[in-house]
């Protein structure tokens, strides 16, 4: 259009030139605007697909430890009382025979009886305990049998520990190092895109009107405002998993040495629980034998004396000093064999719960990242033709108007 526009004028001054007189004018320069394509780069959107990862959680087993109650032989004392033959020496009368001078006279000779102790056996009663079998009734039940135990005293075998080294496995805890994913920051550019406004021009004419002579006026220079996107680099923080060791415990089993006990048989007395039997609905009554302790007589013999008589010649009339035997009752001392209760400590072992922690497994809930593909708008550039006018000066023939034309 401009360039037809340009062709008529050049056609007409050429034709007015000719047939008429010289115009009287100047050449002046005139700004006009001519088109022209450039190529530019578009911004395009184009989906694409971006690896994500997010958190899930998945289930683990965990070793915990839990405590235990363990029971354990630990040696302690226990006073028991022992049966102990004493030896004691108790004081007693012997009888013994002493020389001693005796006057006596002599006469003639006469049998006479005389009077002499002699040692004879007899027999005495001592009470001695014996056992006997008593029958007693005790009560059972008909219906429902309860039993309930009756504390006795009987002799038995106790195994008793003596002490032995053994070579046992022990677990102990030893320090391991794991590797553990730890979130750190670390420092990345992110492309963000800031308005900005910037002046740019219109293309085209703007038509403002015509003149006296018919002229046309046109603007060619007009700018506006315009808000762009201009993109800059922004420094972010974001998270990677880095892989770090943490100290945990790892258990494991050493061979160590300990003091086992092996048996061996020594009798003591214990408390037994002697059963008997009682009803809740019906009493009957049942014999039963028990032994007990009675008193009875039992026949020992001891020396006496007892007096008898002889005959003896006897000189009368006669003193004469003769040595007899006399008897007399000599305190000596003899021992006698005494039982006595002793107490006496006797190591046993009693049983103790020891709080001991065992591994147990727990399930817990474990943090976890997975990774999944996302779709996502991503910017491109492609090349493209714009249409642009650009300004250029040219040169025109203005003729001089007058006032009257």
């Amino acid at each position: 259009m401009k360039s037809l526009t340009l062709l008529i004028t050049l056609l007409c001054f050429l034709t007015f030139s000719v047939f008429a007189h010289p115009p009287e004018g100047v050449w002046k320069k005139k700004l006009v605007w001519k088109e022209d394509w450039v190529q530019i780069w578009k911004t395009v959107k184009k989906e694409a697909w971006e690896t994500k990862w997010k958190k899930v959680q998945v289930p683990v087993w965990k070793e915990i430890q839990i405590p235990v109650w363990k029971e354990e032989k630990v040696p302690d004392w226990k006073i028991v009382k022992k049966p102990l033959i004493e030896e004691r020496e108790v004081p007693a009368w012997k009888e013994d025979k002493v020389q001693v001078w005796k006057k006596i006279t002599k006469p003639v000779w006469k049998l006479i009886d005389v009077p002499v102790w002699k040692e004879i056996q007899v027999p005495v009663w001592k009470d001695i305990q014996v056992p006997v079998w008593k029958e007693i009734q005790v009560p059972i039940w008909k219906e429902i049998q309860v039993p309930y135990w009756k504390e006795i005293q009987v002799p038995y075998w106790k195994e008793i520990k003596v002490p032995v080294w053994k070579e046992i496995q022990v677990p102990i805890w030893k320090d391991i190092q794991v590797p553990v994913w730890k979130e750190v920051e670390v420092p990345d550019w992110k492309k963000i895109w800031v308005p900005e406004w910037v002046k740019m021009g219109i293309p085209g004419e703007k038509y403002l009107g015509k003149d006296h002579e018919g002229w046309e006026y046109t603007s060619h220079d007009l700018w506006r405002k315009k808000l762009i996107w201009k993109p800059v680099w922004k420094k972010i923080w974001r998270k990677e998993k880095k892989q770090e060791w943490k100290t945990e415990k790892k258990q494991e089993w050493v061979t160590k040495k300990v003091e086992e006990w092996k048996t061996e048989k020594k009798q003591e007395w214990r408390t037994e629980k002697k059963q008997e039997w009682r009803t809740e609905k019906k009493q009957e009554w049942i014999t039963k034998k028990v032994q007990e302790w009675k008193t009875e007589k039992k026949q020992e013999w001891k020396t006496e004396k007892k007096q008898e008589w002889k005959q003896e010649k006897k000189l009368e009339w006669k003193d004469e000093w003769i040595q007899v035997w006399k008897p007399i009752k000599k305190q000596i001392w003899i021992k006698e064999k005494r039982e006595k209760w002793v107490e006496e400590k006797q190591q046993i072992w009693r049983i103790e719960k020891k709080k001991v922690w065992a591994t147990d497994k727990k399930l817990i809930w474990k943090d976890e990242w997975k990774s999944y593909q996302a779709p996502i708008w991503k910017e491109v550039k492609v090349p493209a033709w714009k249409k642009v006018w650009k300004p250029i000066w040219e040169k025109v023939w203005v003729p001089n108007s007058h006032g009257w034309d």
